[in-house]
């Protein structure tokens, strides 16, 4: 079973958004986990959000890379641009992979404005995991 980690900086919108889609897409064919530079807590907003497409992260936690430092991922993808930049050097041949994705937790606008942002983020995520599945574990 193939590993992925998926990082930003503080594990709570985007890569968490990715990790439940990757889990999602990859069924029993990959263990995937999320961490990031920093951490922040999972976003209510991106746990509403996943809700909305039938995605449940309500359990997920907000991780620190470090926890993760002994773990022989075979993919790891970035999803910020900061992340990329303080990506650690991880002991395995990882592939890497690195996707900025706008930060949805910095929306501005309306309720109605802010939760579309979200799900515009949610979206492409979304289009990203399925051809990352498909073109890496099928």
């Amino acid at each position: 079973m193939k590993k992925i980690l998926v990082l930003c900086t503080g594990n709570s919108c985007r890569s968490q958004i990715a990790e439940g889609y990757l889990r999602h897409f990859a069924g029993n064919k990959a263990e995937v986990y999320s961490a990031g530079v920093e951490t922040h807590g999972v976003n209510p907003r991106a746990i509403e959000t996943m809700a909305e497409d039938g995605i449940d992260i309500s359990k997920h936690t907000s991780n620190n890379m470090d926890e993760y430092r002994d773990v022989n991922f075979d993919f790891v993808i970035t999803v910020c641009d900061n992340a990329k930049e303080r990506c650690p050097f991880f002991p395995s041949m990882a592939k890497k992979f690195h996707r900025n994705f706008p930060d949805p937790a910095k929306a501005k606008g309306s309720e109605e404005e802010i939760k579309q942002q979200f799900r515009d983020v949610r979206q492409q995520i979304k289009d990203y995991s399925v051809d990352f599945i498909k073109t890496n574990l099928s």
